[in-house]
């Protein structure tokens, strides 16, 4: 029996919301304990399950976990059970979970050797772990798979730092590659580095805990080698996929609501690019304030050629909110061409939308066109299914815009990123079960 939302749509929302921990940093920030056997203290932990999944899978290792406040926890990696590594239940486990591959980089800076089952995870087009491998094998480890138990096996006893030009500036591979040069031996340049805000948190972790890192925040990060860290506290910042998707629902919904604590000074263009599309917002303190507004209009380039959204690498526009934005451009005033780069098959979702009553020309795999109903229509509610985490949680503000019901099957792929959306949604006032 699978889990849905029962949404009664069509009403506006009014109050204060907090986002979680950022899921996308957690993953890299949790693996990073294994680098040390100190205690390591983190908080503003997501409760989600993925995340949930990987505090599990270090406990199964062997690192000491304990909770010791709501979204707080200690880790201290002293002993790890090298022989789970081999064993049926890390193949489930790490196998269901794509972001076991993070545990591969700080286990072969320290202990030399490492395996991974072949990862899962998510269904958006090829999401290669070349990156991490190649990283891996510049800085002198080796590897071998085996498809007879579908494992990888890295061996890395001789770590040496290296040159590396990353052929995509992957966040996870940056990550995994930066974990494994701290310990490893020499001077470690990494050019075409991703340089997300979360990949900045896990940088200034590690340094922290006694690693070397220059070039935080660009693309060109020098490690210098050190041959151990120490435990440390470290806080995550609030979830930048979570207040991008409550700004696009607080217009969408024509709702006044305050986003807590949004860290303003970390999401770079987000509000910038909601603002594009006509959406007011202003900051008090650290709060994002958005008046309840009936109406938004899409801004046109300056020579009056339509609006075109496109996602890129940081400090480019992060391609997890492009569904969120092509949602709320649904009701906007004006048209706007969604552009995705960086994944196929993400907006494979539209057809849903269509349904519903908007206007959306699918071109092709990377690009929709949206022609705004300026409000003068509404969506209608139906029974859909969400494909990804992000494409879940946009088909859930279009049905909390929507005249009458919607059902959302498949809402373990929105748990996947988002903790207690119906509650939280809730005591905004809205109208969703789960059934």
């Amino acid at each position: 029996m699978t889990n849905a939302f029962v949404i009664n749509g069509g009403k506006p929302l009014k109050g204060e919301i907090t986002p979680q921990g950022a899921k996308n940093e957690a993953l890299q920030v949790i693996s990073a304990v294994l680098l040390t056997e100190e205690k390591v203290t983190i908080s503003n932990i997501p409760d989600i399950k993925d995340v949930n999944k990987l505090i599990e899978l270090l406990g199964d290792m062997g690192v000491i976990t304990e909770k010791i406040a709501d979204a707080t926890y200690t880790f201290v990696a002293k002993d790890i059970d090298q022989d789970f590594f081999q064993s049926e239940a890390f193949k489930s486990k790490g196998g269901g979970l794509r972001g076991s591959i993070m545990i591969v980089g700080p286990l072969l800076a320290r202990f030399g050797k490492a395996s991974i089952p072949k990862p899962g995870g998510d269904k958006i087009g090829r999401r290669r772990l070349d990156t991490h491998f190649l990283g891996f094998e510049k800085l002198g480890a080796q590897f071998n798979y085996n498809p007879e138990d579908g494992f990888f096996n890295v061996d890395a006893s001789n770590l040496q730092g290296t040159y590396i030009l990353l052929d995509e500036a992957s966040v996870t591979g940056t990550a995994n590659i930066v974990m494994t040069a701290v310990l490893s031996k020499g001077t470690t340049t990494i050019y075409n580095a991703a340089c997300e805000p979360y990949l900045q948190q896990l940088c200034k972790m590690l340094n922290r805990m006694g690693a070397k890192i220059s070039g935080i925040g660009s693309n060109l990060l020098t490690i210098e080698g050190v041959t151990k860290l120490g435990g440390t506290e470290h806080r995550m910042l609030p979830d930048m996929i979570e207040i991008g998707s409550f700004i696009g629902l607080a217009a969408m919904t024509g709702s006044e609501i305050t986003i807590k604590d949004v860290q303003y000074k970390e999401l770079g263009m987000i509000p910038d690019v909601f603002k594009r599309l006509g959406i007011k917002l202003e900051l008090r303190g650290d709060d994002i304030y958005i008046p309840a507004q009936d109406h938004y209009e899409i801004e046109t380039f300056i020579d009056g050629s339509i609006m075109t959204i496109a996602d890129a690498p940081w400090p480019g526009f992060t391609p997890d909110l492009l569904s969120i934005v092509l949602v709320v451009a649904i009701q906007a005033k004006g048209s706007v061409l969604i552009h995705q780069k960086m994944f196929e098959s993400r907006l494979f979702f539209v057809d849903k939308l269509l349904d519903m009553g908007a206007q959306i020309i699918l071109c092709d795999p990377h690009r929709a066109t949206v022609i705004g109903l300026d409000k003068q229509v509404q969506l209608r509610g139906i029974s859909m299914t969400s494909p990804d985490i992000r494409a879940g949680v946009s088909l859930l503000i279009a049905a909390l815009s929507a005249q009458g019901k919607s059902t959302i099957y498949n809402i373990e792929q929105i748990e996947r990123g988002y903790q207690n959306i119906d509650t939280r949604l809730k005591a905004l006032g809205a109208d969703i079960t789960r059934i």
